[in-house]
């Protein structure tokens, strides 16, 4: 990708107040439609939400997209709508035992709720507090018992395939079991047992390092340095033994390609746990040096191979048909040609995963700090911002599940294009959320603390 080596922040400002307005409208419309026993909207289908019946791991970003949208807008009536459904329609994430999408679906509300109280945006209500802690605590514990031990003393939070799979989504999702440790919570196991969040997060995410992601070390025969950084969406164990077995993939094109979304995740993920073991003691922090590894691995995977040239990326690295397009990388993504679809979503989530990772560098982290804005800005107009009213999304050209063709493919069009997904616009929020803080020489994390950037 090409990025703007002179953007900042500020210069984004404007289009992060359109694509707010634009949001909290939206957000209003959606919520007088919807109804909850409807179960969660996941995608858009001729500008319409509707939903899938798989997991319903987007129901936190419904709610939590109120919630964003109230804290840069300040419109209580979108606070309302966000701790109504709090309260009425998210118990039953918490205790989900089939799922390891706790850290989306329970961070995106409860915890941008007691965020907002301790920022001082709302104020601190002592029941709400309380209340939001103990779901955490509880999410947190849930999503670790879902538990594969490997050798080493390692294991992974096993995806709801079953306890064979390790997804490389789940290095998003992980932040729940940090929340929950820092609130001084436990996992109490058989005969009591006492097992530390914590530490079964670190465990997760040193097994997703080492399985999940590629160096161009020669793991196996696909494993060459020009494709370093490149991510598996599956890994695959024997949960009997613990040794693992193979690379697969779910949503991408083959356990070989890279789907960029699970890239995503990982670019996201990894720069987020750094940030949270910022002060912890150093027995906690033996394992940053592996985790920095990783996500600069990625995010330089991202910028060297996975994007065009705009910062822009299509739905899987080795998707059959993107040769068609012969050199995309020389040129912007475009979503409406004829061959692969183009997945913003996965921008999204990039841009933020860059843009921490930026920060956490420091003076050396620049290159991804302006990737990150390249990437920003791009999204932030159209033909991926949703500016039209009677579009339910916010975020255009968005791919849930490309193999399954789950994706809407509107009269004319040779693949899906022009759609949303809840994910995708929940999470170009969080980066309007991260812009905005940067543009105003502060910072944000999900645990919840606010300092100068």
């Amino acid at each position: 990708m090409q990025a703007n080596q002179t953007l900042n922040a500020r210069d984004l400002l404007p289009a992060v107040n359109r694509c707010l307005q634009l949001a909290s409208r939206k957000t209003i419309l959606l919520d007088r439609r919807w109804k909850h026993s409807d179960g969660a909207p996941v995608i858009t289908a001729a500008g319409r939400y509707t939903t899938r019946s798989w997991t319903q791991w987007t129901q936190g970003f419904q709610y939590g997209n109120a919630l964003l949208c109230f804290e840069l807008t300040g419109d209580r009536d979108l606070l309302a709508i966000g701790q109504r459904h709090v309260v009425a329609d998210m118990a039953e994430h918490v205790t989900h035992i089939g799922v390891h999408d706790h850290g989306f679906n329970n961070i995106s509300t409860y915890g941008n709720l007691r965020r907002l109280m301790l920022e001082g945006r709302i104020p601190i209500n002592e029941w709400e507090l309380h209340f939001c802690e103990l779901a955490l605590q509880a999410s947190g514990a849930v999503q670790a018992a879902r538990w594969t031990p490997i050798k080493d003393g390692l294991g992974y939070i096993y995806s709801f395939n079953g306890p064979q799979s390790l997804f490389i989504d789940t290095m998003r999702t992980l932040r729940i079991c940090c929340m929950a440790d820092m609130l001084g919570h436990a996992l109490q196991g058989e005969q009591d047992q006492r097992i530390d969040l914590l530490e079964r997060a670190l465990a997760h995410a040193k097994t997703s390092a080492r399985y999940n992601v590629y160096y161009g070390e020669g793991r196996d025969h696909y494993d060459v340095p020009e494709l370093r950084g490149r991510t598996v969406h599956e890994a695959l164990f024997n949960p009997v033994s613990g040794v693992f077995r193979a690379p697969a993939s779910q949503q991408g094109y083959s356990p070989f390609s890279t789907w960029t979304r699970g890239l995503a995740w990982s670019m996201l993920g990894f720069p987020e746990l750094i940030e949270f073991l910022a002060g912890h003691p150093p027995e906690e922090q033996e394992a940053l040096p592996i985790f920095e590894k990783a996500a600069r691995a990625c995010c330089d995977f991202y910028m060297q191979q996975a994007s065009a040239l705009d910062g822009i990326c299509y739905w899987d690295t080795g998707a059959p048909q993107l040769h068609r397009l012969g050199d995309w990388q020389a040129r912007a993504a475009d979503p409406y040609n004829e061959y692969e679809p183009v997945d913003a979503s996965a921008s999204a989530i990039a841009a933020q995963g860059l843009l921490r990772l930026g920060h956490l560098l420091g003076s050396g982290g620049k290159a991804y700090t302006q990737a990150g804005l390249t990437i920003a800005a791009r999204l932030l107009e159209e033909p991926y911002l949703s500016v039209q009213e009677d579009h339910e999304g916010l975020l255009l050209q968005s791919i849930y599940h490309r193999p399954n063709g789950w994706d809407y493919t509107p009269p004319g069009a040779k693949v899906p294009c022009g759609e949303s997904s809840m994910w995708g616009d929940y999470h170009l929020l969080e980066l309007c959320l991260l812009l905005t803080r940067m543009a105003n020489s502060s910072y944000y994390t999900f645990f919840g603390i606010h300092h100068a950037g």
